[in-house]
């Protein structure tokens, strides 16, 4: 499940647990006091720690991408070969098309996965990377219709507002978290309660962390359909249509080259042979449901 969530969220879990870890250590915890909690201050205390950890998560995103994916930024005053300076060029055309002040920076991976991302704290700091599986099996027309994907992703300030989304879960949580660890450390001896309630607080952290998956599993696909308008609208709804039958028919030809949920940061190709609870968890909806829309737009 984990593996099919996202840099960000995996950034943003280990980050709220570390937060809870070093907090309780240091044994601040202004929202108790001798009458127990105090539960408008327990509601500020998890605001700000909560936005925090997501904010923080935001700030590391395009770091973190770069050295867990192995990203090489294009150069864009070096020279390069055709295909290279074709894909830098076609991006810098979207990303004027779509309305972006600053270029992204443009990166290649090393992966057989076909698979493409962008990521970044804001329009005016952000990245866009692809496979190079994906440049090896798809077409100009279908790498255009990626690139316009991942340029919408930018324009609509997806990860801003999956941040928001995901401080709200996080502070939501953490409540949540604080006010059951306490009433469970009333049920030892009082010699034993910071105890109890620094490691239950933990546990309960990070089971609210995963329940919170759903929500921004949920905004998260949302957003694909977003992206995929906004792709349709830059370059037409024919390129984007076919980037996605293309990885339809690598899917289902059984190619290990796609990029699948266990890719930690598979932003266009998803098995779409979940189905029921498992679903819940997706972060993109299924390649025929996409295609679908599309084609009814």
């Amino acid at each position: 499940m984990f593996k099919r969530i996202g840099l960000f969220v995996l950034t943003n879990i280990l980050i709220m647990v570390t937060i809870s870890v070093v907090l309780n250590l240091l044994g601040v915890q202004p929202y108790l006091n001798a009458n127990g909690i105090e539960y408008s201050q327990l509601m500020i205390f998890c605001l700000v720690w909560g936005f925090g950890g997501a904010f923080i998560s935001l700030l590391l995103s395009k770091f973190m991408a770069k050295t867990m994916m192995g990203v090489k930024i294009i150069d864009p005053n070096a020279s390069h070969d055709q295909e290279t300076q074709w894909l830098l060029q076609t991006t810098y055309r979207l990303a004027t098309g779509a309305g972006l002040t600053k270029k992204p920076e443009v990166g290649i991976y090393q992966s057989d996965d076909i698979n493409a991302f962008a990521t970044g704290p804001s329009k005016s700091n952000s990245l866009v990377a692809v496979s190079t599986g994906l440049l090896r099996k798809m077409k100009p027309n279908e790498i255009e219709g990626v690139l316009a994907h991942e340029i919408a992703h930018v324009a609509n300030g997806d990860m801003v507002t999956m941040t928001l989304v995901q401080g709200v879960v996080n502070a939501f949580g953490m409540f949540l978290a604080r006010v059951l660890s306490f009433f469970l450390s009333q049920a030892v001896d009082e010699e034993k309660q910071p105890i109890v309630r620094m490691i239950s607080t933990i546990v309960f952290d990070i089971i609210f962390s995963i329940l919170g998956l759903f929500v921004v599993s949920y905004y998260s696909r949302q957003r694909e359909y977003r992206a995929d308008k906004g792709a349709a609208g830059l370059t037409g709804k024919d390129k984007m249509i076919a980037a996605l039958e293309r990885l339809r028919i690598e899917f289902e030809s059984g190619a290990p080259e796609v990029a699948t949920q266990k890719s930690p940061v598979a932003t266009l190709q998803i098995s779409n042979r979940k189905s029921g609870f498992m679903n819940l968890l997706s972060t993109h909806p299924s390649l025929n449901d996409r295609i679908q829309r599309l084609k009814s737009a």
